[in-house]
């Protein structure tokens, strides 16, 4: 995405490198048209803060009533009120790494030359600042995140569905955080005190939509928490809707359980610890076999062959294997199995479900468009204290939403593929408009 020198911003589709496409998508930026925006009425300055495009889907009346919920409506009138302060922390990770006063300067650069308010304003210091994320905490964040993460994808956009099921996958990623006391005593440190590491960490376990890398939702919890506790946890966003994509490192046979029982169909890499013995081959190649829980298993250990047969068909659960190999970094031939809950090889073939295993991979994609684009590669979160470590994680993941859904609805407008969209230019033309006109909602 760009921006030209008259403020009419232009979506580049880009295709391998070379633009192919431009459309003006004015209309997300000025819903009124360009140069037809509304002046804000008097009153303070902070009555008209907002995020640029990201407003028409962070809206100041969602945020104010967010607030509410979270008992965080302030009782007097504050140099920085609520919402310009959950703005402001959205606004951090646009331009990560950047004063916080030259942040709030750039909040609230486009309202400057209106010069239409009725009290004065200054830009607060960083110590006020910091108090006023203390205040505000990390709970309205998380709220607003949860209210406003939903699947971007409409039907027939690339790689979002598979046989009427939205394409979703669940996955990881670990930050770094400050070195403080609090903060290694909230989220700890891998190591040991023998070679322990140089900065506490947070694990980040995430559900996301392939096709619009939309992350729709998260959990946080220590470095030393367990994937699948944490992955348990998103269960509550998945739905019969679904097919679900996991990797290796989250299979566990309560995990697959639970998440069946959302409705949801599965497709999910194992080890090759998880015994699969082959009940009946079919005619793709993939085979039926049956997951065991470690309580039945033990009790085949005293059986003879026949009845140790006859309790593992009975009380386990039918999958479908497909197993193929991959040539990996080394040229090595690495072999991959997968199980999945859909049975019929008419319906899925094994060649389809391993290309579709592999729209994994888009998860890692998102994942680098927060770590390397959006905080910066090898950067550390700046928060000093657990709770607003955890409010710039929401508000990361929250700002990340907010550019996918508004790349997402530019694509949609021409029927074009949104992964052809460049995410580095989308987050620079955010940045513009936040610092341009367009720092007021219309």
């Amino acid at each position: 995405m760009d921006n030209s020198s008259t403020g009419d911003s232009i979506c580049h589709l880009v295709d391998q490198g070379r633009r192919v496409r431009m459309v003006s998508i004015s209309s997300f930026f000025y819903p009124f048209g360009v140069g037809s925006e509304p002046k804000p009425s008097s009153g303070r300055l902070t009555d008209h803060v907002a995020l640029g495009v990201l407003s028409s889907l962070i809206r100041r009346d969602l945020v104010d009533e967010v607030i509410a919920e979270c008992g965080k409506r302030e009782k007097r009138s504050r140099l920085l009120p609520a919402h310009v302060v959950v703005y402001y922390v959205l606004a951090l990770n646009l331009f990560f790494g950047e004063a916080y006063e030259e942040v709030m300067r750039k909040l609230v650069a486009g309202l400057r030359f209106l010069r239409n308010w009725d009290s004065a304003w200054t830009i607060p210091t960083t110590s006020a600042i910091s108090q006023a994320r203390a205040r505000l905490g990390a709970e309205p964040l998380k709220r607003l995140y949860e209210r406003v993460a939903v699947p971007l994808a409409g039907r027939g956009i690339p790689g979002a569905w598979f046989g009427g099921y939205r394409v979703m996958a669940v996955d990881g990623v670990v930050l770094d955080v400050p070195d403080t006391p609090d903060n290694e005593t909230e989220f700890g440190r891998l190591g040991g005190k023998d070679n322990p590491r140089p900065f506490p960490q947070v694990r980040v376990i995430g559900l996301a939509e392939c096709g619009t890398h939309a992350i729709t939702d998260a959990r946080l919890g220590p470095i030393t928490s367990s994937e699948q506790d944490l992955a348990m946890e998103l269960l509550a966003g998945v739905d019969a809707t679904m097919i679900m994509l996991a990797d290796r490192g989250f299979y566990s046979y309560d995990l697959w359980h639970a998440a069946v029982e959302r409705g949801a169909q599965l497709l999910w890499r194992v080890s090759a610890n998880v015994k699969l013995p082959v009940r009946e081959v079919l005619p793709d190649g993939s085979y039926l076999s049956y997951l065991i829980d470690t309580k039945t298993r033990r009790r085949t250990y005293y059986m003879d062959e026949a009845r140790a047969e006859q309790l593992l068909i009975r009380e386990g659960t039918i999958v479908r294997v497909v197993e193929y190999q991959v040539e990996n970094r080394e040229t090595k031939g690495e072999i991959y199995c997968l199980i999945t809950t859909l049975l019929d090889p008419m319906m899925a073939p094994a060649v389809e479900l391993a290309a579709l295993y592999n729209r994994r991979w888009e998860f890692e994609l998102a994942l680098d468009e927060i770590e390397i684009h959006q905080t910066g590669h090898s950067r550390v979160l700046r928060s000093k204290s657990p709770e607003l470590i955890k409010q710039e994680i929401w508000s990361l993941l929250l700002t990340h939403y907010a550019i996918r859904h508004l790349m997402t609805q530019a694509a949609d407008t021409v029927e074009y593929d949104s992964e052809r969209i460049s995410f580095i230019r989308s987050v620079r033309a955010v940045r513009r408009q936040v610092n341009g006109t367009a720092g007021f909602s219309p």
